[in-house]
């Protein structure tokens, strides 16, 4: 499988799974293994205060100059759903500071 190389799953490794469907028939499906979120060790981070009715895809273009990397903001606060970043105004969220 193949994804953009800022994708969350782009160095996930892929695998596969041979299944038999009723009536005999064989499949191979393709599949991305699980992706754990790895602790951030970079001390280089940033700190915002959520704001009422901000969203992590607003933030991720404010601070990384990219909406769709709001997956390293949740990251960086070991979030699985984006939503939990904003959804309370005066949550402190971890930015991290994406390299080049």
């Amino acid at each position: 499988m193949a994804f953009d190389a800022t994708s969350r799953y782009y160095k996930v490794e892929d695998a596969t799974l041979g299944v038999t469907l009723p009536g005999g028939v064989t499949r191979t499906l393709s599949y991305k293994r699980r992706r754990f979120i790895a602790r951030s060790s970079s001390p280089s981070a940033l700190t915002h205060v959520a704001l009422e009715g901000e969203r992590p895809d607003q933030l991720s273009a404010r601070f990384l100059g990219d909406p769709t990397q709001f997956w390293r903001i949740c990251d960086a606060n070991q979030v699985f759903r984006p939503s939990e970043l904003t959804d309370v105004a005066g949550r402190r969220v971890v930015i991290p500071v994406v390299g080049p």
